[in-house]
């Protein structure tokens, strides 16, 4: 699931109204906003957020509410009673802070059926904690788990903490929110934020398609928010085509190809986590090397790829009966990053798709069909065996 934040106390409603309408065509569901950090009387609250909400609903958003036990006491509202907020129409509430495990219990039983999402950067007591609210009756469904962001430069999660956490609260069974940045001018948000708003520092200069693919990567992160407002049109469409899985054809004449092997084909396409890289083509590429890169479903190694290149062997068998010429290439050694496409100086693998992970010896085998930039390549980290990979154009 992908959402984007707003800030109905920091922007008028009729722009937040065609950013919720833009970000819902390109395939949002759902809506962030710090409720906490609002001034203003327990009226003035409610009326920004009921306006809020309306707004999101109009357009299929479901809504989530940050709010800690000050704010939920400022509003009316108690663990035993949330009906301020079923009155304003809340899908989720966040608690920033968690209360004891007897007032958690109470939210997430309450009668209006709205999810309690709780803080997921807690780490490893935050996983011993849902366990124990679930050991005591806590309904799962109605519980949900959501990174904090960090508006100040450098004070973002360790990547690879973030790993271990949300490996950890995994195993709960819950799922997982974490938060990307946009790079769109004038972005904004809580406490004067002007650096963007992500869970892990590493990714707060990254291209906002590449955080998205490095957080589904990670098979442990269910649902991402942009927290900083307002990403850019070009932004949105970009995640779009990172959250659009690759449509295998049922036609697709590599099933016909690998049952004459024995192996067994299914309908796999949304079921099987594909891994997206980007490309920048070499500008010498052929057009048939491009439709195999674009093209050809499934790129995948079959597990036992060495520590020099991760392969796709497949296309060779579907090409096998076309002609891949040998183009020079200058360099002694492809470097990290480059993606390689046998050429029919080998004719036997001619349509393998590699990418080289160590530096490879130029033997004249080989065609550059482009390269992951170094920004880029930080995902071959998250490229395991078995794994499906598909390229998308740089």
């Amino acid at each position: 699931m992908l959402g984007v934040s707003v800030y109905p106390d920091l922007s008028p409603r009729a722009e937040i109204q065609e950013y919720l309408k833009l970000a819902a065509s390109y395939g949002c569901t759902r809506v962030f906003s710090s409720m906490f950090s609002v001034e203003g009387s327990a009226e003035e609250v409610l009326a920004l957020f009921e306006e809020l909400i309306c707004t999101a609903h109009e357009v299929g958003m479901e809504v989530s509410l940050d709010v800690n036990g000050q704010c939920l006491k400022k509003l009316g509202a108690s663990p035993e009673n949330l009906e301020v907020f079923y009155q304003l129409g809340c899908d989720i509430l966040r608690m920033d802070v968690p209360m004891g495990t007897e007032e958690m219990l109470k939210l997430i039983d309450n009668p209006y059926g709205i999810r309690i999402e709780m803080n997921a950067s807690m780490g490893e007591r935050g996983a011993d904690y849902v366990r124990d609210l679930i050991r005591r009756g806590a309904d799962p469904k109605r519980l949900l788990l959501c990174h904090n962001f960090y508006p100040q430069r450098y004070t973002g999660m360790k990547w690879e903490k973030f790993l271990q956490t949300n490996q950890t609260l995994k195993e709960t069974g819950v799922p997982i929110c974490a938060f990307i940045a946009s790079h769109a001018e004038n972005t904004y948000g809580v406490w004067d934020a002007k650096d963007g708003l992500c869970t892990v520092e590493k990714h707060r200069d990254l291209p906002i398609d590449l955080q998205l693919r490095e957080m589904l990567a990670t098979e442990c992160v269910d649902d991402v928010e942009i927290g900083n407002a307002y990403a850019s049109e070009e932004e949105l469409k970009s995640l779009q085509e990172v959250m659009t899985p690759f449509i295998d054809s049922e036609n697709n004449p590599m099933h016909a190809i690998m049952k004459s092997f024995g192996a067994a084909v299914s309908g796999e396409t949304k079921a099987v986590l594909q891994k997206k890289v980007r490309i920048t083509l070499d500008e010498k590429i052929s057009e048939l090397e491009k439709e195999i890169l674009f093209q050809f479903y499934p790129h995948r190694d079959m597990g036992d790829s060495s520590e020099w290149i991760w392969r796709s062997r497949m296309p060779r068998m579907m090409y096998a009966d076309r002609s891949i010429p040998a183009r020079p290439f200058a360099k002694e050694w492809f470097q990290r990053g480059d993606v390689m496409i046998v050429n029919d100086n080998y004719k036997h693998y001619a349509g393998e798709v590699q990418i080289a992970l160590r530096p490879v010896k130029n033997d004249g085998t080989r065609n550059l069909a482009g390269r992951l930039s170094l920004q880029e390549q930080e995902m071959l980290e998250l490229i395991h065996d078995n794994d499906t990979v598909v390229f998308l154009k740089g």
